[in-house]
Protein backbone atom coordinates (compact mmCIF):
# COMPACT_ATOMS: atom_id res chain seq x y z
CA UNK A 1 0.00 0.00 0.00
CA UNK A 2 1.30 3.48 -1.00
CA UNK A 3 1.30 6.02 1.69
CA UNK A 4 -0.63 9.30 1.28
CA UNK A 5 2.54 11.28 1.79
CA UNK A 6 3.91 9.94 -1.44
CA UNK A 7 0.66 10.01 -3.40
CA UNK A 8 -0.10 13.67 -2.80
CA UNK A 9 2.92 15.27 -4.47
CA UNK A 10 2.65 12.96 -7.48
CA UNK A 11 -0.26 14.94 -8.84
CA UNK A 12 1.63 18.23 -9.40
CA UNK A 13 4.47 16.29 -10.96
CA UNK A 14 2.15 14.71 -13.44
CA UNK A 15 0.67 18.06 -14.32
CA UNK A 16 4.09 19.56 -14.79
CA UNK A 17 5.23 16.63 -16.84
CA UNK A 18 2.26 16.78 -19.23
CA UNK A 19 2.60 20.55 -19.44
CA UNK A 20 6.21 20.17 -20.54
CA UNK A 21 5.17 17.58 -23.07
CA UNK A 22 2.58 20.01 -24.48
CA UNK A 23 5.10 22.84 -24.72
CA UNK A 24 7.62 20.55 -26.40
CA UNK A 25 5.02 19.36 -28.86
CA UNK A 26 4.07 22.97 -29.68
CA UNK A 27 7.68 24.03 -30.20
CA UNK A 28 8.29 21.03 -32.45
CA UNK A 29 5.22 21.84 -34.46
CA UNK A 30 6.32 25.46 -34.92
CA UNK A 31 9.86 24.45 -35.89
CA UNK A 32 8.50 21.93 -38.36
CA UNK A 33 6.21 24.53 -39.90
CA UNK A 34 9.10 27.00 -40.25
CA UNK A 35 11.33 24.34 -41.78
CA UNK A 36 8.57 23.25 -44.13
CA UNK A 37 8.01 26.85 -45.21
CA UNK A 38 11.71 27.37 -45.90
CA UNK A 39 11.85 24.16 -47.89
CA UNK A 40 8.80 25.14 -49.95
CA UNK A 41 10.23 28.61 -50.52
CA UNK A 42 13.50 27.14 -51.78
CA UNK A 43 11.97 24.45 -53.94
CA UNK A 44 9.19 26.52 -55.53
CA UNK A 45 9.93 30.26 -55.63
CA UNK A 46 7.00 32.59 -55.90
CA UNK A 47 6.44 33.44 -59.58
CA UNK A 48 6.60 37.05 -60.69
CA UNK A 49 3.71 38.01 -62.97
CA UNK A 50 6.11 40.30 -64.92
CA UNK A 51 7.71 38.34 -67.75
CA UNK A 52 11.43 37.95 -67.34
CA UNK A 53 13.65 39.96 -69.67
CA UNK A 54 16.17 37.62 -71.19
CA UNK A 55 19.27 39.38 -72.42
CA UNK A 56 20.43 38.09 -75.77
CA UNK A 57 23.54 38.97 -77.68
CA UNK A 58 22.97 41.50 -80.42
CA UNK A 59 22.65 39.79 -83.74
CA UNK A 60 25.60 40.69 -85.93
CA UNK A 61 24.68 41.29 -89.55
CA UNK A 62 26.85 39.14 -91.77
CA UNK A 63 28.23 41.36 -94.50
CA UNK A 64 28.00 39.82 -97.94
CA UNK A 65 31.39 39.45 -99.59
CA UNK A 66 32.07 42.08 -102.23
CA UNK A 67 31.68 40.76 -105.78
CA UNK A 68 34.89 40.01 -107.61
CA UNK A 69 35.63 42.82 -110.08
CA UNK A 70 35.82 41.80 -113.74
CA UNK A 71 39.25 41.06 -115.16
CA UNK A 72 38.59 43.27 -118.21
CA UNK A 73 36.17 46.14 -118.69
CA UNK A 74 35.85 48.51 -121.65
CA UNK A 75 33.80 51.70 -121.89
CA UNK A 76 32.74 53.60 -124.99
CA UNK A 77 35.14 56.48 -125.70
CA UNK A 78 32.20 58.75 -126.62
CA UNK A 79 29.28 57.63 -124.39
CA UNK A 80 25.88 57.98 -125.97
CA UNK A 81 27.15 58.30 -129.54
CA UNK A 82 26.80 55.64 -132.23
CA UNK A 83 29.29 54.08 -134.59
CA UNK A 84 28.68 55.36 -138.12
CA UNK A 85 31.54 53.53 -139.83
CA UNK A 86 32.13 49.99 -138.54
CA UNK A 87 35.14 47.70 -138.46
CA UNK A 88 35.76 45.67 -141.64
CA UNK A 89 36.43 45.94 -145.34
CA UNK A 90 35.53 49.41 -146.56
CA UNK A 91 35.81 51.31 -149.83
CA UNK A 92 35.79 55.10 -149.92
CA UNK A 93 34.03 56.78 -152.87
CA UNK A 94 37.32 57.86 -154.47
CA UNK A 95 39.03 54.48 -154.04
CA UNK A 96 39.05 51.73 -156.62
CA UNK A 97 39.33 48.88 -154.12
CA UNK A 98 38.34 48.21 -150.54
CA UNK A 99 40.70 47.88 -147.60
CA UNK A 100 40.46 46.98 -143.95
CA UNK A 101 39.07 49.70 -141.75
CA UNK A 102 40.93 48.66 -138.60
CA UNK A 103 38.71 50.46 -136.13
CA UNK A 104 35.40 52.27 -135.91
CA UNK A 105 34.44 55.87 -136.61
CA UNK A 106 32.20 57.73 -134.17
CA UNK A 107 30.86 61.08 -135.36
CA UNK A 108 30.93 63.85 -132.78
CA UNK A 109 31.33 67.63 -132.72
CA UNK A 110 34.83 69.03 -132.62
CA UNK A 111 36.02 69.50 -129.05
CA UNK A 112 33.90 66.69 -127.54
CA UNK A 113 35.72 64.94 -124.69
CA UNK A 114 37.06 61.47 -125.54
CA UNK A 115 37.18 59.01 -122.62
CA UNK A 116 39.82 56.33 -122.26
CA UNK A 117 38.16 52.93 -122.65
CA UNK A 118 40.06 51.10 -119.89
CA UNK A 119 42.70 51.57 -117.24
CA UNK A 120 46.06 52.05 -118.89
CA UNK A 121 49.24 54.01 -119.51
CA UNK A 122 49.82 56.35 -122.43
CA UNK A 123 52.35 54.75 -124.77
CA UNK A 124 52.60 57.59 -127.30
CA UNK A 125 51.05 60.79 -128.56
CA UNK A 126 51.86 62.32 -131.92
CA UNK A 127 50.83 63.44 -135.38
CA UNK A 128 50.41 61.08 -138.33
CA UNK A 129 49.78 62.06 -142.00
CA UNK A 130 46.76 59.76 -142.05
CA UNK A 131 45.61 59.39 -138.43
CA UNK A 132 46.22 63.04 -137.61
CA UNK A 133 46.75 63.78 -133.94
CA UNK A 134 46.50 60.58 -131.95
CA UNK A 135 46.95 59.04 -128.50
CA UNK A 136 47.99 55.40 -128.04
CA UNK A 137 47.24 53.76 -124.67
CA UNK A 138 48.57 50.44 -123.33
CA UNK A 139 46.36 48.15 -121.21
CA UNK A 140 46.87 44.89 -119.37
CA UNK A 141 46.74 41.64 -121.27
CA UNK A 142 48.61 43.06 -124.26
CA UNK A 143 45.75 45.32 -125.37
CA UNK A 144 46.17 48.81 -126.82
CA UNK A 145 43.60 51.43 -127.79
CA UNK A 146 44.13 54.15 -130.38
CA UNK A 147 42.30 57.50 -130.50
CA UNK A 148 42.84 59.37 -133.79
CA UNK A 149 41.82 62.43 -135.87
CA UNK A 150 41.94 64.39 -132.62
CA UNK A 151 41.97 68.10 -131.99
CA UNK A 152 44.61 67.21 -129.42
CA UNK A 153 45.29 65.21 -126.24
CA UNK A 154 43.82 66.30 -122.92
CA UNK A 155 45.87 68.45 -120.60
CA UNK A 156 48.65 66.47 -118.92
CA UNK A 157 48.23 63.46 -121.23
CA UNK A 158 51.65 62.45 -122.47
CA UNK A 159 53.85 59.37 -122.69
CA UNK A 160 53.80 57.56 -119.33
CA UNK A 161 50.59 59.16 -118.02
CA UNK A 162 48.44 56.72 -116.01
CA UNK A 163 44.73 56.89 -116.85
CA UNK A 164 41.73 55.49 -115.03
CA UNK A 165 38.86 54.10 -117.08
CA UNK A 166 36.63 57.02 -118.04
CA UNK A 167 39.29 59.73 -117.74
CA UNK A 168 39.37 62.30 -120.54
CA UNK A 169 42.23 61.33 -122.83
CA UNK A 170 41.69 63.72 -125.78
CA UNK A 171 39.22 65.87 -127.73
CA UNK A 172 37.48 65.15 -131.02
CA UNK A 173 38.92 66.87 -134.08
CA UNK A 174 39.31 66.56 -137.83
CA UNK A 175 43.06 66.15 -138.23
CA UNK A 176 44.87 63.88 -140.66
CA UNK A 177 43.11 62.27 -143.62
CA UNK A 178 39.59 62.81 -142.38
CA UNK A 179 36.27 63.60 -144.03
CA UNK A 180 34.67 65.36 -141.08
CA UNK A 181 34.78 65.81 -137.33
CA UNK A 182 34.85 62.39 -135.71
CA UNK A 183 36.86 59.93 -133.61
CA UNK A 184 38.67 56.98 -135.15
CA UNK A 185 38.98 54.32 -132.41
CA UNK A 186 40.91 51.05 -132.53
CA UNK A 187 41.46 48.11 -130.17
CA UNK A 188 44.39 45.78 -130.73
CA UNK A 189 45.66 42.63 -129.07
CA UNK A 190 49.36 42.77 -129.75
CA UNK A 191 49.50 43.75 -133.43
CA UNK A 192 46.13 42.26 -134.37
CA UNK A 193 43.26 44.73 -134.92
CA UNK A 194 40.00 43.68 -133.26
CA UNK A 195 36.43 44.78 -133.84
CA UNK A 196 35.76 47.29 -131.01
CA UNK A 197 32.02 46.53 -131.12
CA UNK A 198 32.72 43.25 -129.28
CA UNK A 199 34.27 45.11 -126.35
CA UNK A 200 32.67 48.52 -125.84
CA UNK A 201 30.43 48.83 -122.76
CA UNK A 202 31.15 45.22 -121.82
CA UNK A 203 33.00 43.52 -118.97
CA UNK A 204 34.63 40.10 -118.83
CA UNK A 205 35.11 38.08 -115.64
CA UNK A 206 38.30 36.47 -116.85
CA UNK A 207 40.63 36.42 -119.84
CA UNK A 208 39.03 33.25 -121.18
CA UNK A 209 35.76 35.18 -121.69
CA UNK A 210 37.29 37.68 -124.12
CA UNK A 211 35.79 37.30 -127.64
CA UNK A 212 39.17 37.41 -129.38
CA UNK A 213 38.30 34.95 -132.12
CA UNK A 214 35.00 36.58 -133.06
CA UNK A 215 36.41 40.11 -132.84
CA UNK A 216 39.32 39.19 -135.09
CA UNK A 217 37.19 37.93 -137.98
CA UNK A 218 36.95 40.14 -141.06
CA UNK A 219 34.09 39.67 -143.50
CA UNK A 220 34.98 39.56 -147.20
CA UNK A 221 32.07 41.85 -147.96
CA UNK A 222 33.24 45.35 -148.89
CA UNK A 223 31.12 48.24 -147.65
CA UNK A 224 31.10 51.45 -149.69
CA UNK A 225 31.41 54.31 -147.24
CA UNK A 226 29.38 57.50 -147.31
CA UNK A 227 31.41 60.59 -146.51
CA UNK A 228 30.35 64.14 -145.76
CA UNK A 229 33.19 65.76 -147.69
CA UNK A 230 35.98 64.74 -150.00
CA UNK A 231 39.57 65.27 -148.90
CA UNK A 232 41.79 67.92 -150.49
CA UNK A 233 43.08 66.78 -153.88
CA UNK A 234 39.82 65.16 -155.00
CA UNK A 235 36.78 67.08 -156.24
CA UNK A 236 33.40 65.87 -157.36
CA UNK A 237 33.59 67.74 -160.66
CA UNK A 238 36.42 65.54 -161.86
CA UNK A 239 39.26 68.02 -161.41
CA UNK A 240 42.25 67.05 -159.32
CA UNK A 241 43.89 69.90 -157.48
CA UNK A 242 47.56 70.03 -158.32
CA UNK A 243 47.07 67.99 -161.48
CA UNK A 244 48.85 64.73 -162.09
CA UNK A 245 51.71 65.73 -159.79
CA UNK A 246 49.48 65.02 -156.80
CA UNK A 247 49.27 61.36 -157.77
CA UNK A 248 45.44 61.45 -157.83
CA UNK A 249 43.77 60.08 -160.96
CA UNK A 250 40.26 61.29 -161.71
CA UNK A 251 38.09 59.88 -164.50
CA UNK A 252 34.51 60.53 -165.61
CA UNK A 253 32.62 57.33 -166.31
CA UNK A 254 30.04 56.84 -169.10
CA UNK A 255 27.21 56.90 -166.59
CA UNK A 256 28.24 60.38 -165.51
CA UNK A 257 29.77 59.35 -162.18
CA UNK A 258 33.25 60.38 -161.11
CA UNK A 259 35.91 57.86 -160.14
CA UNK A 260 39.06 58.99 -158.38
CA UNK A 261 41.96 56.75 -157.44
CA UNK A 262 44.45 57.70 -154.74
CA UNK A 263 47.75 55.80 -154.69
CA UNK A 264 48.11 53.71 -151.55
CA UNK A 265 51.18 54.35 -149.41
CA UNK A 266 52.15 51.91 -146.68
CA UNK A 267 51.91 53.88 -143.41
CA UNK A 268 51.42 51.90 -140.24
CA UNK A 269 49.00 52.66 -137.46
CA UNK A 270 50.85 54.16 -134.49
CA UNK A 271 52.33 51.41 -132.39
CA UNK A 272 51.80 48.64 -134.96
CA UNK A 273 54.59 46.57 -136.47
CA UNK A 274 55.27 46.97 -140.22
CA UNK A 275 52.93 45.09 -142.52
CA UNK A 276 53.48 45.30 -146.25
CA UNK A 277 49.82 45.06 -147.15
CA UNK A 278 48.54 47.83 -144.88
CA UNK A 279 47.21 51.05 -146.40
CA UNK A 280 47.33 54.62 -145.21
CA UNK A 281 43.80 55.73 -145.94
CA UNK A 282 41.67 56.27 -142.88
CA UNK A 283 38.66 58.38 -141.99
Amino acid sequence: MISKSLAIPSQPLRVAFFTMLGVAAMVGTLNGAVALGEWVAGAAPVSDPTPAIVQTEAETETAEPAPTPPAFQFDAPLPGRVIDSPFGMRQLPWEENGRLHQGVDIAAPSGAAVKVAAVGVVKATGLSPTYGRYVLVMHKGGFTTLYAHLAGPARGVQRGTFLHRGDTVAYVGNSGRSTGSHLHFEIRKGDKPLNPSFFLDRSFAQAADLPLKAAGKVSRKVRVATVSKWPPGVTKNGAAKGGASGGVQVARLKNGRIRATIPVVVIQAPGAKPAAAQADSTT
